[in-house]
Order: structure tokens, then sequence, then C-alpha cells
């Protein structure tokens, strides 16, 4: 079985979430299958395994919808993308198509790094459930990420195509933490700062907490950056990374005292699950995702759900680890949660859904 996986949503130099959960995929499957990436930028094998390629045009782009006439030569069997809106007209193989969130049918500014043209067209998009219908029947499967948003589009019946779990998972951790080691006193912000994000409430919060770090570590603008400044307390709490490094990353969850998100939604979050393999805490706003992806840990405070309008909540919880041996117990239960997830086992899916559709066109 020939294998494609479009990898044109990785980012060259810094992860978002599509982008490493795309990137760990296809090195995971590689493992197991014969795996050909599609790219459209040769920046993007940075951060992709060395194996076989084909660039072709920008996902973004005007050829999108007769994408498949740049594939069709190179005969796949199967084409996987991580996205719900590769085009597929005239396509000879068999598609794979996944929806990772329902998030921008509530929050409907679509992301500021998309040409105008493509940001306009998203916002018309999400007006509808019926585009989205449109677009994932055109594949032979969908996937999506969490069981959360398998309900989600069953609750929409977005799709007759049968849906399977290829879920997201934590990179492998060679040396946890250790839970004994009194952690720093730094909380740890992974994600972008769009608007249902809700970043200001995490300002908010650390307004609560003196003597505490908040890492924001991904890139953003510099006007974003000057208002969640002018909204703290002690602007010293806060340290921009404006992208940091997965070595510097990694580094950071190992002494933090907890991941912290109080998104207003999500398709899964990986930083969530990435900061428990650690062995990190996390204290997350209290959404069905965030419990789906936590799930046995909150039992232990290795995962706190927490009211995100109220940031004497999010403090209670920060000060629910300064305990030593409430912080091992935490930590325990937030690395045991986390073998739970494995990329492994993802990319089998991945390939067993793949072997499935070989004989169906």
């Amino acid at each position: 079985m020939r294998l494609f996986i479009d990898c044109r949503y990785v980012r060259p130099r810094v992860h978002d979430g599509i982008s490493r959960y795309t990137a760990s995929l296809v090195q995971a499957a590689a493992e197991q299958a014969d795996i050909t990436m599609l790219i459209h930028d040769p920046e993007q094998l940075n951060q992709l395994p060395e194996l076989p390629h084909l660039r072709i045009s920008s996902p973004t782009g005007p050829n999108e919808p007769f994408v498949a006439r740049q594939i069709n030569p190179h005969s796949p069997d199967v084409v996987f993308s991580p996205m719900q809106t590769m085009g597929s007209l005239g396509r000879r193989y068999s598609l794979i198509l996944t929806l990772h969130d329902l998030i921008y049918y509530q929050h409907r500014t679509p992301p500021k790094n998309l040409p105008a043209p493509v940001r306009l067209g998203w916002w018309l998009y999400h007006l509808s459930y019926a585009p989205q219908r449109l677009a994932l029947n055109r594949a032979d499967a969908v996937a999506t990420v969490s069981q959360t948003t398998a309900d989600l589009i069953a609750e929409h019946r977005l799709t007759s195509r049968p849906v399977h779990l290829i879920s997201n998972a934590p990179q492998d951790v060679p040396e946890p933490r250790n839970p004994y080691q009194p952690p720093e006193k730094d909380l740890v912000y992974m994600g972008s700062f769009m608007d249902y994000k809700n970043v200001p409430a995490l300002i908010a919060a650390i307004n609560e907490l003196p003597g505490y770090r908040l890492h924001l570590c991904s890139p953003v603008e510099p006007a974003g950056r000057a208002q969640l400044t002018a909204r703290a307390t002690r602007p010293g709490q806060l340290i921009f990374h404006n992208g940091i490094n997965e070595g510097a990353y990694h580094q950071l969850l190992q002494r933090a005292t907890a991941l912290v998100t109080l998104s207003q939604a999500e398709g899964f979050c990986l930083p969530v699950v990435e900061a428990l393999s650690h062995g990190t805490p996390v204290i997350t706003s209290d959404l069905p995702i965030f419990r789906e992806v936590t799930g046995s840990a909150v039992r232990s405070y290795g995962a706190q759900v927490i009211d995100s309008k109220d940031p004497l909540s999010f403090a209670a919880a920060v000060h629910a680890l300064e305990n030593q041996e409430d912080f091992a117990a935490a930590s325990e239960a937030a690395r045991t949660r986390s073998q739970d997830y494995s990329w492994s086992e993802s990319a089998a899916e991945l390939i067993r859904l793949a072997e499935s559709l070989t004989g169906s066109r």
C-alpha cells in the first residue's frame, strides 16, 4: 500500500497544533508503512523526517480544488489529509479527511496568518454546516482526534462517511521529571493568541499569583503583546518567548508547576497531554474535551478543571500544588494518564483504516 500524507500545513520553524499532529503522525507511520509526504515549501522538510516527498501547490492557493491532478500521476493508494479542505476533483485514490474540531462555528474569526481571500472564504464556510457536510462526504472516510469531536460530528450529522479516531499523543519523554523535586514557580501556556484561546483570562489569573511567572510560548504580534502586557498588574511576571524551540519547551515543562489553558473551545489541545507526559500537572477551563483528555488524572490534582471566569479559582488550583506531597501525587497521576496516548497506536489506526480502503475503489 502506498500511503501519501498531506504535510502542507507543517510550519517550517515552530509547530502549531496541526503542524505537530502531522509531523508526529508521519514519523510514527513511517515505521509501519510506505509513506510519501506531500509538501508545498521545501522549508517544511526542516520539521519532517527524511522520507520520500512530493512538492505540490499550496493548500491555500487557487489550484487546491484540482490538486488531485498533481497527485494522480504518482499512483497513491490512499491519501490522508490532516485537514478537511483538501481538493478532490478527479482523484484516482482513496481519500481520508480530518476534522479536528467545530470551533469556528462558535468563534468565526479565522486565523490571521491566512491570506485575506481565504479568511473571507473561511468565515463564509462556517456560516452553515452545509459546506462542511459537502466537504466531508467527498472523502472515503473521516478522521478526528477526540471522542468529543466525534460526538459533535454525529450530533450535527456532518457526514455519512465512517468516522475514525486517530488521536493526538505526546512525544516520547525518555526521562520524565522527578515528582519529588520541587517545581519552580513557572506556569506554561502553549497555544495561539486567537480570541477563543482566552489568554486575557490567564493574565487576570496571574495577577492573583505574585511570585509566579507565566510563560507565553507561541509567536505573538507586537500589538497583541502590548495589549496583554497592559492587563498585567506586574508585567515582569509575563515571559514572552515568541516561539520557543522544542528543547527549551520540554525543559520548561520539566521544571514548571503546571501547564495552563483557559481556552473556550478545543478539539484536543495537544500541549495538555504533552505536559502530562512529563509528569507536569495541568490546569484547564472546564470543557468536555479537557475532561476527556485528562481523564483519571483529575482525581489526584494531576489535572484540575476550573471556572475560566474566576481568577481566584485559578489561583487556588495553583496553590493546591505548593504542598510537595500533593505535587508529587499530581505529577505521578499526570504521567500515568499520558500513557493512554501513543503516536504509534494512532499511526497503526491510520494504517488499518488506509488498508481497509485500498479495495474500495
